[in-house]
C-alpha cells in the first residue's frame, strides 16, 4: 500500500499528528530504506517527522527495520560502537583518540559514519592522516583493533536517507537513529551523544526500551567523545537499566588539557599521536569516559 497511509497519520502537524505503534513504524521505515517509497513520499516523511518528533515506540520500530537490513560487522569480542556523523568545526575531532585509547585496552572498536557537513573535518580524514583509512568492505574486527565503517557498507538505504539532508537542509529521523544503533554481530556498548538536553531524554528512553548497553553523553560538537575542556555527565545503560556513571561538573575543569590550535587532519592526528605515545597527557574527561565504557563492556 506504500507509505501514504502512514503519512496521513504523522503529517497532520505537531498538534494533530498521531503516533505510530512499533510495528507500523517498522513497516514505514522499512519501506523507506528499501526504496519502495518515492522521492516525494520520502521528503514528506522527513518533514512530517521533523515537525512531529519521534516517539520512543516509533524510534524502536525504526531501529527494528534497520536491524533487519543491516550488514553486520563481525567482532571478536564485546565491541564499543562510536557513531561519527558530525566532525569538527571549532574544536579538533578526538573521536579517533577515544577509539584508540579503548583499543589499547584490548576492546574491538567500530566507528561508523558518513560525510560531514561542508566546512567540517570528519573522522575518516583524521584516520587517513593516522594511516588508518576507512574500510572499503566489511571484515572481522579483532580484539584491540579499531575500524571506521562507512554507513553505505552497513545499509545503503540508510545512507540514502541521511543524504536527504543535502536536498532539504534539515536533519531527519535517520540522524537520530544512527546514534542509537548497534551494527555489530553481537552485543556491544553503543556510545550515544547529544547536543541538546531534550535529546538526552529521548535517547535515554530508547536505550531503555531497546534493552541496550550504552553510554550517553553530551558530546563534542555532536561527536561521541567527551569535551576535553569539561567534565560532562555520563549516563550508562546495562541491558536497558539506567545508571549514572558520572555526575559531571559545570564550567571548565581545572588544569584543562592543551588542545591543538588547528582542527585540520594533520594537526589533530599529530596531537593524537602525542597523547598515545605519552608526550601529552590524556585529557581527564576522556580518561574517565574510557574508564566508564570499559566498565560497561564488562557488564554487557
Amino acid at each position: 500500500m506504500g507509505i501514504s497511509q502512514y503519512l496521513k497519520e504523522i503529517g497532520r502537524g505537531k498538534q494533530g499528528a498521531r503516533p505510530l505503534d512499533r510495528a507500523q513504524a517498522a513497516d514505514l521505515f522499512g519501506q523507506v530504506l528499501d526504496g519502495s517509497a518515492g522521492d516525494l513520499e520520502v521528503g514528506a516523511f522527513c518533514i512530517a517527522m521533523r515537525i512531529k518528533g519521534e516517539t520512543t515506540e516509533e524510534m524502536a520500530g525504526f531501529l527494528d527495520a534497520t536491524a533487519a537490513r543491516l550488514r553486520r560487522v563481525p567482532v571478536a569480542a564485546t565491541a564499543v560502537v562510536l557513531p561519527s556523523y558530525n566532525g569538527a568545526r571549532r574544536l579538533p575531532v578526538l573521536t579517533p583518540l577515544l577509539a584508540l585509547l579503548l583499543a589499547r585496552e584490548g576492546v574491538p572498536v567500530v566507528m561508523h559514519g558518513t560525510a560531514t557537513e561542508e566546512g567540517r573535518v570528519g573522522v575518516p580524514q583524521v584516520l587517513e592522516a593516522l594511516g588508518r583509512p576507512a574500510l572499503t568492505a566489511l571484515r572481522p574486527v579483532a580484539a584491540g583493533e579499531t575500524v571506521f565503517v562507512p554507513t553505505e557498507l552497513l545499509c545503503p538505504g540508510l545512507k540514502r536517507l541521511l543524504d536527504v539532508r543535502r536536498a532539504v537542509g534539515l536533519r531527519n529521523s535517520a540522524h537520530s537513529l544512527v546514534k542509537l544503533m548497534n551494527p555489530c554481530d553481537r552485543a556491544a556498548v553503543v556510545v550515544g551523544s547529544y547536543t541538546h538536553p531534550e535529546y538526552a531524554v529521548s535517547m535515554g528512553e530508547v536505550f531503555e526500551r531497546m534493552g541496550s548497553t550504552a553510554l550517553l553523553i553530551r558530546g563534542t560538537e555532536g561527536e561521541a567523545v567527551a569535551d576535553a575542556r569539561r567534565l560532562p555527565q555520563m549516563t550508562g545503560f546495562v541491558r536497558g537499566a539506567r545508571v549514572v556513571l558520572e555526575e559531571g561538573q559545570k564550567g571548565t575543569v581545572p588544569a584543562t588539557a592543551v588542545l591543538p590550535q588547528g582542527t585540520d587532519p594533520a594537526t589533530t592526528a599529530a596531537f593524537i599521536g602525542e597523547v598515545l605515545d605519552g608526550t601529552r597527557p590524556v585529557p581527564a574527561s576522556l580518561a574517565l569516559q574510557v574508564e566508564h565504557i570499559l566498565r560497561l563492556v564488562r557488564q554487557a
